[in-house]
């Protein structure tokens, strides 16, 4: 992961843990597909899972909870500050996803959430050093950001018009995002968050398959909510309307969640995955 994707986390890890509307939906879909599709089987010796990308140990405290002997890694050492003091004792390392300090098989389960992916220098490396470390049969939940969006329309319109909504970016920006081609990395600018590669999901399913990873469960969080621009979410609250409204859109987003097209065309995809024997 480059270098500067640390230090932006470092600054702004004072406010990490305070969630937006964005987020608050963000993390409760997530998250009870995380308690769903990872949890352990009864009677084994008690299995090991991995963080990817921990930050405060949102993923990581989840994971403890459900019987895992966890571990976490993170680039931003004042992001681990945070997941130290919400994990008691857990075993944190600040390192490169790219670059995982641990052993072949190591791990029964891991997760790499939080946009992680989305900032990492090489995805696909990325990919493969988690598959090295999950066991033969272990589990992935990834979370990145997604390529085709209602969002990216917004920013589009935003800019014809002077940029009302505040994304930042000119109509040409956004043109030339969609127009990257399929085989190469689409990366933009989002305000407050730096650049990010944003994925297909056919990219993100070749990717994880090329890394020796099945993709046996798919998700689209933030589909049907993109009805309201991204940026009018990211703020601390929403008026009684707007929230009323938003309530609305993201039970719709829940139940369409693992159905096509929202699991393709949401602002955030997640996939679960299987590691391949050798």
């Amino acid at each position: 992961m480059p270098a500067p994707a640390g230090t932006f986390f470092d600054a702004m890890a004072d406010g990490y843990d305070v969630l937006e509307p964005w987020y608050e939906h963000l993390y409760a879909v997530l998250h009870a597909v995380l308690r769903r599709e990872l949890m352990p089987a009864a009677g084994r010796p008690r299995p090991r899972a991995l963080d990817a990308g921990c930050g405060t140990g949102f993923q990581a405290a989840i994971l403890a909870e459900m019987g895992y002997a966890v571990h976490g890694l993170d680039l931003s050492h004042r992001l681990l500050c945070g997941a130290r003091a919400r994990l008691d004792g857990a075993p944190l390392v600040q390192g490169d996803v790219e670059a995982l300090p641990y052993g072949a098989g190591a791990f029964d389960a891991a997760t790499c959430c939080g946009s992680t992916l989305s900032y990492v220098g090489d995805a696909r490396r990325a990919l493969s050093e988690i598959a090295r470390v999950l066991r033969p049969g272990g589990r992935l939940l990834v979370e990145c950001e997604g390529r085709w969006t209602l969002d990216l329309a917004w920013a589009w319109l935003s800019g014809l018009v002077g940029d009302p909504l505040g994304y930042e970016l000119t109509p040409r920006e956004v043109w030339r995002a969609a127009k990257t081609p399929r085989g190469r990395a689409c990366r933009i600018r989002y305000p407050g968050y730096g650049t990010l590669r944003l994925f297909g999901m056919a990219e993100l399913t070749r990717l994880l398959r090329a890394a020796g990873l099945e993709p046996v469960g798919a998700w689209g969080i933030h589909s049907m909510t993109n009805l309201v621009p991204s940026t009018v979410l990211h703020r601390p609250r929403l008026g009684r309307q707007m929230a009323a409204l938003y309530r609305i859109l993201c039970a719709v987003d829940r139940a369409l969640a693992g159905r096509w097209p929202a699991a393709r065309l949401a602002n955030s995809l997640v996939l679960l995955a299987l590691r391949r024997s050798p």
